[in-house]
């Protein structure tokens, strides 16, 4: 069973149903939701291009034999044309997706009592979600699980959390923060300045989503200040999933210029106040050893005065769920082996943006999809039946089963 028809639930998706296995794809909204619900302007950072051909798979590709940029005739998709894309993938390789299905609980087998477990073996809505080897029924190595549901439950040999994690977006940050408005509750830019007679706004965070936003409002005719601890617009790293895209850094450059567009870093926000004019957020200055050159760097604490409710660019924590109790989490990272399963609860895997691995975050979509033929040939192996046909995944450098290699080294030049 797999828990989400996001890019990561339909990617793995599509590698197990390469094997000889049963399997079902559960989402309680419909495929590719999250993406449907980003702001109208907001656009992939990573680029696409259809250079799969030469073994170069399109870097926001689930599958090795796929194309965003062919199929949408795009570059920087939006998330509603990125969940077209995944509904052709699914449409293409006849997923067994059900949509409008929210699993409330996921229990290993084995903690379930003699009674429950015979009651849960005697229902006739629950079907085994077994591997099918020459018309025999595998039984997990690893026990099993029960998925209560909306609807029907089900027993699952093994089951794949895939919900990602823009349904958690991270408030609680600071203190006042339901004062505050997350980037991800926004539907359009444009529509957020039109409905309100003050065009001053402010963003709490300056990576990706604060800077997206700042753009998407400045590009509707609104003065924006954006506040971080850092200056992540000055820095670089050779691991992009710490620093600005060069396609974010491109459309900053397009407005650094404004007098609409102020970017304030090296300040920590200590709490959002509600006022009778609008709202406070007060600041203190950030402690570093160091500032990098050219930044406008706070060296006093001070207060900020904004009409509108602050936006909170804070980022996300995983989305696990019913499955929470089943993983391991230390300062918001969850705890895998090195097959993406939980530490706590074998036969459980995470797949998506929250996986990490020695520190390395695989939250780009070309990061986490190598992992996803990793998962199908654990599980694949486990119950018995061939894994060769994840091979495909391997010729197109989609198959990184070592991790010595996700240590980023800064390129040459």
């Amino acid at each position: 069973a797999v828990v989400g028809a996001g890019a990561a639930g339909v990617g793995v998706g599509v590698a197990l149903s390469k094997l000889d296995l049963d399997i079902q794809i559960l989402e309680r909204e419909a495929v590719g939701a999250s993406f449907r619900a980003w702001p109208d302007e907001m656009r992939f950072i990573t680029p696409s291009f259809p250079s799969n051909s030469f073994g170069l798979t399109d870097l926001n590709a689930i599958t090795p034999d796929t194309s965003p940029a062919f199929t949408l005739d795009r570059e920087h998709p939006s998330g509603d044309e990125y969940a077209d894309y995944l509904e052709a993938v699914v449409e293409y390789h006849e997923l067994p997706v059900e949509t409008g299905v929210d699993v409330t609980t996921i229990q290993p087998l084995a903690e379930i009592d003699d009674a429950n477990a015979a009651d849960a073996a005697d229902t006739e809505a629950t079907e085994p979600l077994a591997a099918v080897d020459g018309g025999r029924v595998a039984t997990s190595p690893d026990g099993g699980f029960f998925l209560e549901t909306d609807g029907d439950p089900l027993v699952a040999d093994h089951v794949v959390w895939a919900a990602g994690h823009f349904g958690s977006p991270q408030m609680d940050v600071i203190e006042g923060s339901e004062h505050c408005l997350h980037t991800s509750q926004v539907d359009s830019w444009q529509s957020h300045v039109e409905a309100t007679p003050n065009e001053e706004f402010l963003i709490i965070g300056g990576y990706e989503s604060g800077v997206d936003a700042a753009v998407g409002l400045h590009n509707a005719g609104a003065s924006v200040r954006v506040l971080d601890r850092g200056w992540p617009w000055a820095e670089r790293h050779p691991d992009p999933s710490e620093v600005l895209a060069p396609y974010t850094l491109d459309r900053l450059e397009k407005v650094a210029d404004s007098d609409r567009l102020t970017l304030d870093g090296g300040r920590d926000v200590e709490r959002v106040r509600e006022t009778d004019d609008g709202f406070a957020v007060d600041v203190r200055p950030t402690t570093v050893e160091e500032t990098p050159p050219g930044v406008n760097s706070a060296e006093e604490s001070e207060t900020f005065h904004v009409p509108t409710r602050p936006l909170l660019a804070t980022g996300f924590q995983p989305t696990l769920g019913p499955a929470e109790p089943h993983f391991a989490v230390e300062e918001s990272s969850v705890q895998l082996t090195d097959r993406d399963e939980s530490t706590e609860t074998p036969g459980l895997f995470l797949s998506g943006p929250d996986v990490t691995h020695n520190g390395v975050k695989f939250c780009f979509i070309y990061k986490f999809r190598a992992r996803f033929p990793v998962i199908a040939a654990e599980i694949g192996q486990r119950l018995g039946v061939e894994t060769d046909a994840l091979e495909a995944y391997r010729q197109q450098n989609m198959f990184l089963d070592d991790l010595s290699c996700c240590e980023p080294d800064m390129c040459d030049c």
